[in-house]
């Protein structure tokens, strides 16, 4: 199957009509889950009704550790977690699943739950990426450490205040990823998810961190060396926006409606050259765009040294 075969089954796994009402009880659909029906409707609400029900349970845990805890780090990972952004990944991993022929509630309940660790892997990403860049603020609110600075600021001194802002954005970075792989790791103990899933899911889940963790470094690293080699920032863009972004959601879900080996990897290599372009386009957009429409300033790439592929060229 064609990489444009797929991402047609994508696009045309989208609802034409709106979902019938999912009928309480019904059978081989536990009550209170969604079926997939009313998720194609509302993906972004139906993650977010995820987030709620298991950032609930941790931060019960959490304040029964340390209120002080509890309110610093916990708090802040659910609200920035639950305010989210677009959910793109999330809606890759379910329409990957739709597209591949998933709808039973065991497949529903298992996309909704990794879609759910994956917002919390971004969670981890983006606290870890601001401290790194000293970025202000995300999502239109204080950045976590820069947060946590300002609350401390009054109550001590002033590096005291910025050390420990930085301190806490690295925990609760570790903290998003810790729940993250915590939610990972019950769904694949989950006796009614087949064990050749689960095994496969497993395999794409550590790779995706790995990935992760690889890209943010060759992006900072080729900033402080200013090593803007074609390859190097083709690489760090696969990494950080083609596999991370796009091609590992989509193997995500792929893997839980049970595709076989030739439409999945299809999927990843569709994923993987809209992530590139992706990322390709963004580079461009960061220079020429006007900043009405990207809603940043124009040049931040060019001004902090970022490894991109268009400065590389440039170079």
């Amino acid at each position: 199957m064609r990489s444009t075969q797929v991402l047609g089954r994508l696009t045309a796994a989208a609802p034409r009509t709106p979902p019938a009402p999912a009928e309480p009880g019904a059978p081989g659909k536990p009550d209170g889950v969604d079926d997939a029906r009313t998720v194609d409707a509302d993906v972004p609400g139906a993650v977010g009704r995820e987030l709620r029900d298991l950032l609930t349970g941790r931060l019960a845990d959490c304040r029964a550790l340390d209120p002080v805890f509890a309110d610093d780090i916990a708090e802040r990972v659910a609200r920035f977690t639950r305010r989210g952004g677009r959910r793109f990944r999330s809606r890759l991993v379910w329409w990957s699943l739709r597209a591949c022929g998933g709808q039973d509630a065991v497949q529903v309940r298992a996309a909704l739950r990794t879609a759910a660790a994956l917002e919390l892997i971004q969670t981890c990403a983006l606290v870890h990426d601001d401290l790194m860049d000293q970025a202000p603020t995300r999502r239109g609110a204080p950045a976590l450490h820069a947060d946590v600075t300002a609350q401390y600021t009054d109550t001590a001194p002033r590096p005291a205040a910025h050390r420990l802002g930085a301190s806490a954005a690295l925990l609760a970075g570790d903290l998003a990823l810790a729940w993250a792989d915590d939610e990972l790791a019950r769904l694949m103990l989950d006796p009614g998810l087949p064990r050749d899933t689960a095994r496969r899911l497993n395999e794409v889940w550590r790779t995706l961190r790995t990935e992760m963790v690889a890209g943010q470094y060759l992006d900072v690293q080729g900033q402080a060396t200013s090593a803007l080699t074609l390859g190097r920032a083709l690489r760090a863009a696969c990494l950080k926006s083609a596999l991370y972004t796009v091609e590992r959601p989509l193997e995500l879900g792929a893997v839980l409606a049970g595709a076989d080996t030739a439409t999945t990897w299809t999927l990843c290599l569709a994923g993987r050259s809209a992530g590139l372009a992706f990322q390709l386009r963004d580079d461009l957009d960061d220079v020429f765009a006007d900043p009405a429409t990207t809603g940043k300033l124009s040049g931040g790439d060019v001004r902090e040294g970022k490894p991109t592929y268009l400065l590389a060229v440039a170079r």
